[in-house]
């Protein structure tokens, strides 16, 4: 393995300089920075994170925390994590997945280890303890999601009141009244009052009742199987039902299974419309479905330039965005038509 001492030698500099070069503890001449590094790739040269660590009290490492044991790993979050990767790797950081639960005590063992300069926080709750404990720690930080009062907090995040007033107008333009909401029944995994179920169904029934329709709602776990049982259950429960929003992604192929099975035809007898999701995960789906596709590759690069900025003395005020999910015409949704039910 070629050390910083073959370096020096093939690029004939000081050990010193090579330091420099790799650290970028010194400032280094352009032409000598260029020769240190041809010799570097030329043998093979990699960079030992933990000594500059050393050398510079940073480790330039950024820890994206996800509870992936309480929450269903789903293609949004592949984006997330994907252009947050590539975002820190751009400014010169390295970024991990941290699948650590929701516990305040989880967190604090991380930002007391030293192995990171910050934190990328994701499945924030409304009272997240972690939040807490990072403020104490005085970790910088970021979150990717909103706690219930996030003033003093830099954050960015999708506006579900937004994209759901969205969502209802549209399936209304197509002259649907009766319309159901079906999200991802987090609770059950230890993840209650999780923001954007909470927002997505207080704005879709403040949207209905606004434009005087009555809302429904039901809920299940996140994966196909979940999905057919709602399908059967919002039948049973709401049989009127001409449109629903699916905000449950890793539901959402299930639920029009289930629909096919029961005999109702997507989009003539019911329109589905699935709210956050990808468009990658819309088109498993027979039909493809309509999605409100979530912003999850700018959120991702947002988040880990507005930590980094942080780090490196940049951040002038907090960063505070929400970004709407954009709407992708499938074949899922279409004009209301009446259906006679047993």
């Amino acid at each position: 393995m070629a050390t910083m001492q073959d370096v020096a030698r093939l690029a004939n500099v000081s050990i010193a300089t090579v330091s420099f070069t790799i650290n970028n503890t010194k400032p280094v001449a352009p032409a000598t920075r260029a020769k240190v590094e041809a010799a570097m790739n030329e043998l093979g040269f990699r960079r030992n994170i933990v000594g500059r660590a050393l050398a510079g009290k940073r480790t330039r490492i950024i820890a994206l925390l996800f509870p992936a044991l309480q929450h269903s790993f789903s293609g949004t979050v592949v984006q997330f994590f994907t252009s947050a990767a590539a975002a820190a790797q751009e400014l010169g950081y390295n970024l991990v997945m941290w699948p650590i639960s929701n516990d305040a005590g989880q967190t604090t063992e991380l930002t007391s280890s030293g192995l990171v300069d910050g934190v990328v926080l994701m499945e924030v709750q409304f009272d997240d303890p972690r939040v807490g404990e990072l403020e104490k720690s005085g970790t910088p930080f970021v979150l990717i999601g909103r706690t219930r009062d996030p003033r003093s907090l830099t954050y960015v995040d999708i506006d579900f009141e937004g994209t759901l007033v969205l969502a209802v107008r549209h399936l209304v333009g197509l002259g649907h009244t009766r319309i159901a909401l079906l999200d991802d029944s987090v609770g059950s995994r230890d993840l209650r009052t999780f923001g954007p179920v909470s927002r997505s169904r207080d704005s879709f029934d403040a949207e209905m009742h606004r434009l005087g329709h009555e809302p429904a709602a039901l809920t299940c776990e996140a994966s196909p199987k979940a999905g057919t049982a709602a399908a059967h259950e919002l039948l049973r429960s709401f049989p009127d039902t001409t449109a629903v929003i699916v905000q449950n992604e890793l539901a959402a192929t299930g639920f029009v299974s289930g629909l096919r099975h029961q005999g109702i035809d997507v989009p003539g007898d019911m329109s589905v419309l699935s709210v956050g999701s990808s468009a990658e995960m819309a088109a498993m789906a027979d039909p493809e479905l309509t999605v409100m596709a979530s912003p999850s590759t700018e959120l991702g690069r947002m988040g880990v330039e507005a930590l980094i900025d942080q780090l490196e003395g940049r951040a002038s005020g907090l960063r505070q965005e929400l970004v709407m999910c954009r709407l992708e015409e499938g074949r899922s949704t279409g004009p209301r038509r009446d259906r006679a039910r047993e």
